[in-house]
């Protein structure tokens, strides 16, 4: 398949790129876009994390040139990499339902943790110049519940398992880069990306807002919601992958970003609560129809009221900024849905139709510069 898309990502036409975590949702949209951007896309995951998924319904081998079925968290991977040595290295493979956190911690963290660290201790051995991006979460801060957004250097922490383990992550990789990747002729450049509340077509995961609305209107049940007035900050998938683009490719050309965490959250119109989301939502998923279940408030699982981050930093250092407002992101999603289920369209035609409609806007974003 030839490149489609031009504008700030030609670093990666004719690339080796690897991603950890390709089944999932936001691992599967990455190689699409970089497919559509004219590099080789090789992945490495433990399989498909529901049925359907997005990774399931594209057709992945149009996608992905390669797909290793590897668990991080055993030997392995360095033989992975230098077979394969790629350029760039997007590392999303996690468990990343907090609501699983709870009910299996010990996988949560083992698995947060143990697959950072493998990949981590893997890029030891890299001899060819190589970028990786880690992904964490925008869950790894302590949430303090503040009304302005939080910053890179703000307190890491977390109640919950899956709060926690990212935030062990973050210490890890700085630790990492700290320790054995700060040399003026290292060969890996490494930074982390924090990010969170991902909505966009093709999401499957279990107990999700989205995923539980469209799966309702689907079936023409019912919507229980919890927390209906539980503030967000949405963002489409494309947003936070833009960022992650953009920061590998900064990191490919200069020294400048390199040992940074980096937050990718959407503008301040786009924090809105749960119900504003499902009542957006039923705008274009007609007969959609919810009520709050309040026994759903029982139990040890504890939800953050308010959470939103400061991207000044993406914004200065990167040039990057949120293009989707709330209508726009929760839209988009729905018209990936509805083309699905309604109209029959492909999976993997609608996704690269979003993913061609987005990316000239972000392209356009850049074209002022960096601060």
């Amino acid at each position: 398949m030839d490149s489609k898309l031009t504008g700030f990502t030609e670093v990666f036409e004719g690339k080796k790129v690897l991603i950890t975590g390709h089944t999932g949702f936001k691992g599967s949209w990455l190689g699409c876009w970089l497919k559509l951007l004219g590099a080789d896309v090789v992945g490495v995951s433990l399989g498909e994390v529901s049925h359907p998924s997005h990774y399931g319904l594209i057709g992945a081998d149009r996608i992905f040139s390669r797909s290793y079925e590897h668990d991080l968290r055993n030997p392995g991977l360095l033989k992975i990499l230098t077979d394969e040595r790629p350029d760039f290295i997007f590392h999303l493979a996690a468990q990343a339902l907090v609501g699983r956190s709870y009910s299996d911690p010990a996988d949560t963290w083992l698995t947060n943790v143990g697959a950072t660290i493998s990949v981590l201790d893997s890029l030891r051995s890299v001899d060819w110049r190589c970028v990786a991006v880690f992904i964490t979460s925008d869950k790894c801060y302590e949430n303090k519940e503040w009304v302005w957004g939080y910053r890179e250097t703000d307190e890491l922490g977390g109640a919950d398992p899956y709060s926690s383990s990212k935030a062990a992550c973050e210490l890890a990789i700085s630790s990492y880069v700290r320790s054995f990747f700060s040399g003026p002729d290292v060969s890996v450049k490494i930074a982390s990306a924090r990010a969170g509340n991902v909505i966009g077509g093709g999401d499957w995961a279990e107990n999700r807002i989205v995923p539980d609305a469209v799966q309702s209107w689907n079936s023409g049940n019912i919507l229980d919601i919890r927390n209906p007035l539980s503030t967000r900050p949405w963002q489409h998938v494309l947003e936070p992958l833009g960022g992650y683009l953009r920061l590998a490719e900064q990191m490919f050309v200069g020294e400048q970003v390199h040992g940074e965490s980096f937050n990718f959250g959407p503008s301040g119109t786009s924090e809105h609560t749960v119900g504003e989301v499902v009542s957006r939502l039923s705008r274009s998923l007609p007969n959609l129809n919810w009520i709050v279940n309040d026994d759903a408030l029982s139990g040890p699982m504890k939800e953050s009221g308010l959470l939103k981050l400061d991207c000044d930093k993406a914004m200065r250092l990167l040039g990057w900024r949120s293009v989707l407002g709330f209508e726009p992101t929760i839209d988009l999603t729905a018209d990936w849905y509805v083309r699905f289920f309604c109209k029959g369209e492909p999976a993997i035609e609608i996704t690269f139709d979003h993913i061609c409609s987005y990316h000239p806007a972000l392209a356009k974003s850049f074209e002022g510069g960096m601060a």
